[in-house]
């Protein structure tokens, strides 16, 4: 009997190995051996002859040896391999039968054992529910559902999916595996609802805080207030900024022009003189240009002092280092602070630093308008200019 069994041994590591597909993380050849070392548990426990036995152990070695043709159905296909291969081990008929029942027994939906071999056998297929191991095992099948595309379990998803079986299908039969199994399975299930009252926990927390979140910010306009002011004041910094770089180009792009046209165009004056009032006029508009360029970018002086009526009167932005350069820092310290003791006093002076920033940027703009109007201006009469006396003098 003991020789049989082995041939079986030998005989589906080859089988998995040469034809079960590496997506079978879970029934392969580590499932079957587990499985035969829990019904060896079963035997050596329970009152089984050596011809049940050694059923028992064949069907727990076969009992997956289908998934090499199909998934769904693969108990039948199981069937057949292990006929055949029984079969030619020339094994009694009456092992041969008592094998395909018992691997068909291994059905776990809408099937019950009917006698004791079906329950030991039922017990072994199953029972990584009440082992250590179950957590890794249970991972294992989570991953070759995905790797097979038959369902793409989230974690939350596969947990309610094991608690489900373990409360509502699952049950052990046999007297050593309810003895020795059902309490880790227990265990086993109290950890996943544990941490399913956990996740539950966690999320309800997270609603809470969202909740709380959401009323602070409708509840406080302060919020609105200060976003209001930062982006307003950022706004303002960027457009200036944008004012100074075109600023910058008028003045750069001109100082350009007169360089060039001084150093080739004035030394051929006095062999062109229908040169001199073209130039003189191209001279001028890219001297006027650089003019406007810088007046828009020159800042204004301020007095940059306050008095103590200034600040009680809230007649002073302290915001701008323009009101406050010339005092001393005890003096500013003070004002800062009776300035962050009025609320009003605050989003009074960011009122005025934002008005007085626009009025700066309304100078700014009007003055480049002029800038690259004139620009453009000169330059269309200084080409006229050439254009005209080159034609005459010609």
């Amino acid at each position: 009997m003991n020789n049989i069994v082995e041939a079986a041994d030998k005989f589906i590591f080859e089988l998995f190995k040469d034809k079960l597909p590496n997506t079978f993380v879970y029934h392969n050849y580590t499932h079957s051996k587990r499985v035969y070392k829990s019904i060896n548990e079963i035997i050596e426990n329970s009152q089984f002859d050596v011809k049940d036995a050694t059923v028992l152990r064949l069907a727990a070695l076969l009992h997956d040896t289908g998934y090499i043709i199909k998934r769904e159905g693969h108990e039948e296909e199981s069937v057949k391999i292990a006929e055949k291969f029984l079969k030619e081990q020339e094994a009694d008929k009456e092992i041969i039968e008592g094998v395909i029942k018992c691997i068909r027994a291994t059905k776990f939906k809408d099937t019950h054992p009917n006698d004791e071999l079906e329950k030991a056998i039922r017990d072994a297929d199953s029972s990584h529910f009440g082992k250590d191991y179950f957590d890794e095992a249970s991972e294992f099948l989570r991953q070759e559902y995905l790797f097979q595309n038959v369902h793409n379990y989230t974690a939350k998803e596969w947990r309610n999916e094991n608690i489900k079986v373990l409360v509502e299908d699952h049950q052990f039969y046999t007297e050593y595996a309810l003895k020795n199994w059902e309490p880790v399975k227990e265990e086993n299930l109290a950890k996943l609802l544990k941490k399913r009252k956990k996740d539950k926990a966690k999320v309800q927390k997270e609603k809470v805080k969202a909740k709380l979140k959401a009323k602070y910010k409708n509840d406080s306009p302060e919020r609105g207030i200060q976003t209001f002011y930062r982006t307003a004041l950022r706004n303002h910094m960027k457009l200036s900024d944008i004012a100074d770089t075109k600023a910058n180009i008028m003045l750069s792009v001109n100082a350009i022009i007169i360089s060039l046209v001084l150093s080739n165009l004035i030394s051929k004056l006095d062999n062109n003189n229908y040169l001199i009032i073209p130039t003189a006029i191209f001279i001028l508009f890219s001297a006027i240009t650089m003019i406007l360029a810088v007046i828009a970018t020159r800042p204004n002086v301020t007095r940059g002092e306050f008095t103590k009526e200034d600040v009680a009167n809230q007649a002073v932005n302290l915001t701008f280092f323009g009101n406050f350069h010339k005092m001393e820092l005890e003096q500013y310290e003070w004002a800062i602070d009776e300035l962050l003791k009025d609320r009003d006093y605050v989003y009074k002076s960011l009122t005025k630093d934002l008005y007085f920033l626009g009025k700066v940027l309304d100078r700014k703009y009007r003055i480049l308008r002029l800038t690259y109007t004139i620009f453009v201006a000169g330059t269309i009469i200084s080409l006229l200019a050439f254009a005209i006396f080159f034609y005459f003098e010609a």
